[in-house]
This record gives C-alpha cells, structure tokens and sequence, in this order.
C-alpha cells in the first residue's frame, strides 16, 4: 500500500481524517438467502480490517432484505476480527426495549473487548408502528425517553429499589443492568439527520454521526453546507455545556472510487440512479421499495470518478471537510466482491491524500484463557 502525504491541496478548513470506516446493510437476496448474506457481512468486516479500516458499521432495518438485529452479528463479527471498531448506525430507538437492548448491549460489548460504538436515532416508521405497536404519546417524544432510558441503564444507574410491594428481590435492593461494562457508554452516538438531533446529541453527552439523509436545511442551502453547519452547531453546543473538547464526529458518505473504465460505469451509473430514485437506489433482490423520502428532505451526492477528481470532489465538500471520521456508504445491492473493491480503491487511492493512515497491524491473539486475558505460545 502506498501510503503517500496528505494532498498540497489540503485546506485549513479540512479536518484530516483521522478514522476510516464504512457503512453496511449486510444485505441478501431471494437467490442466496440471508444466511450467506451474515456470512459474507462477516467476510467484509475481516477484509476491511486487513486493510487497515479502524470502524465497520451496520444499518438496522426491520422486516427486509437487510440486518435487523445487528448485536449478535457484532457478537459473531467480533470473533473474526480484533481491533476494528462494530457500530450501528442506526438503531432506531422507538422500536426498542431500553433495558434489554442495554443488557445485549453490554453483554456484546465484553465479548469483543470494548469495541462496540451504538449510533441510536430517535426517528420513526408508521409501518413498523402496527407492528410494534402504539405508544401514548408521539413516536420521536417515545424514541427520546426510551434513548435517556437506555443510557441511564448502560450508565450503571439504579433504575429500581425493591420495595415492600416488590417479589423476587430482597427488599432495597437496588436493580441495575449487568453484566457492565464501564465504558461502553462514551461510545454511544446520535444518528443526527437534523440541528436539533445534533443539539439533542451535545445535551446528551454522546457522539455524532451524520447520515446521507438529511431534513430541515435552509432554502439554497446544499448538503454539504447543512451537515458542515450541523457539525458546528454540535460542537459548539458541546463545549459550550461540557467544557471539553466535543468526541470526533463520523460522517457517512458515497466515495466511490473508480480506477477502471467499468467501474467508472458502474459508479456513475449507480450515481444516476441515487439522483433518480433517492432513497430507493439500489436494492437487493426483492427488497422492499422504501416509501419516499419526507418532504424537505435531502440525499447526500455520490462522490464518483477517477481517483483525482474524487479527492477534488471531497476536500471541496463543506460536510466531509469538517468530518473527523470518514464512513464509506456501501450501495446495498453491491455484493461481496464489489464491496471489497471499493474499500481497497478507497485507502490505496483517496484516504493518503485526506491525510488518513491505517490502523497499525495486530497480531491475531491464538487462544484465550478464561479471565480474557489473551496469550500467545
């Protein structure tokens, strides 16, 4: 791998990339079915870390061709890998129980060693609202309380003292989640497709991710420009309350390199299609056709071409330039082969020149005592 200085180009206003990761919807199709598609998600995670990528994220989607339950997949992924991070971006708060989903959290954090990052949001679904069902107030309001629940709970926090009325615990006893791990929650963050989620996410305490989705933006105001302007706002609200420096903030994004006059076909053609069908691009074999975007919406460009003009095209992008972390978005419909191409093309022929280095290589650990503790012969 050529690992080559950051760009002259390079702008004080662009923040290098110190992470690199990318963004899977472990997807599968009616010919192959979903078991091959967990495995193949799980070949992508490997091959993303040999290559040097620090985070792997996966996107929860319920009753479709994608992964709807993405803590055992980080449990098993986690066996097959050792030192790239396993996010979720997004998990969907509204249709989740707070506390069981802080136990599963916890319980897969331990087995893969502290390397688990939750992306929550605080969005809804009608559709998934029959199936969930309803709730006594509106459905963001619901996500919210559930999210302050669930981060109280991963907190160690009492959440109940046995009372008198109470049976099954001794009386004061004091109930929290375990098991617990301790630090799991500085590595939760907002899914923010908005200023006031970003602001919510400062408020929070915890991290932000910004999407490829984006709603409530100024008239004239591009993309870049909104998420760039989402950015400072979290950052500026964070130091403002906290008095810290704010954690890094990720931002996914299509960069689709292209190094081959078939690539460079295939990426302009799935380019065309985002531009055309929006949210409903590129889906696997019978995949459900989402319903279309809410009104206001907008869908972040696809960043394709040769290597040059994709560097070009990213340093002049107001939104990736104030990223510190960049999130390769993975087209769903891309299989196994196509998703590795793109990730390698990525770090040999962009990430030097966004002043991105690999993640150091770590030898495989070749057994595990039963404390955890990892020895080699």
């Amino acid at each position: 791998m050529n690992i080559a200085a950051p760009s002259p180009d390079l702008s004080a206003a662009f923040r290098p990339k110190l992470r690199l990761g990318f963004n899977t919807r472990v997807s599968f199709n009616d010919d192959d079915g979903p078991a091959r598609g967990l495995r193949e998600g799980i070949a992508l995670f490997k091959e993303a870390e040999r290559l040097g990528y620090q985070s792997g994220w996966a996107y929860q989607r319920h009753f479709d061709h994608y992964l709807s339950s993405p803590l055992p997949f980080f449990a098993a992924a986690g066996q097959h890998t050792h030192h790239i991070t396993l996010g979720s971006a997004v998990i969907p708060m509204r249709y989740q129980d707070p506390i069981l989903l802080a136990e599963a959290a916890s319980t897969t954090d331990l087995l893969i060693d502290g390397r688990l990052e939750l992306a929550l949001s605080t969005g809804a679904n009608g559709a998934f609202d029959a199936v969930f069902g309803g709730v006594e107030t509106d459905a963001r309001t619901e996500a919210k309380r559930r999210q302050a629940r669930f981060l109280s709970a991963i907190a160690g926090e009492v959440l109940h003292r046995v009372t008198e009325q109470d049976r099954g615990a001794p009386l004061g006893a004091e109930l929290r989640v375990t098991p617990h791990s301790p630090t799991l929650r500085s590595r939760i963050r907002q899914g923010s497709a908005s200023l006031e989620s970003a602001i919510q996410a400062a408020e929070l305490g915890i991290g932000l991710i910004s999407g490829t989705v984006l709603h409530d933006h100024d008239d004239g105001e591009s993309f870049g420009e909104y998420q760039a302007r989402i950015i400072s706002a979290y950052r500026n609200h964070w130091r403002r309350l906290w008095n810290t420096e704010p954690p890094p903030v990720a931002v996914a994004a299509s960069v689709l390199v292209g190094t081959t006059a078939e690539l460079l076909e295939k990426y302009a053609a799935y380019d065309l299609e985002r531009r055309t069908a929006g949210i409903a691009a590129s889906r696997p074999k019978g995949a459900l056709a989402p319903a279309s975007a809410p009104p206001g919406a907008q869908i972040s460009p696809v960043f394709q071409g040769t290597p040059d003009q994709v560097i070009r095209a990213v340093l002049s992008d107001p939104g990736l330039a104030a990223a510190d972390e960049l999130v390769l978005f993975l087209p769903p419909a891309f299989g196994l082969t196509d998703n590795i191409r793109l990730l390698s093309d990525l770090v040999t022929e962009v990430a030097p020149s966004l002043g991105w280095k690999p993640a150091p290589h770590i030898p495989e650990p070749t057994q595990r005592d039963l404390s955890g503790s990892r020895s080699r012969p």
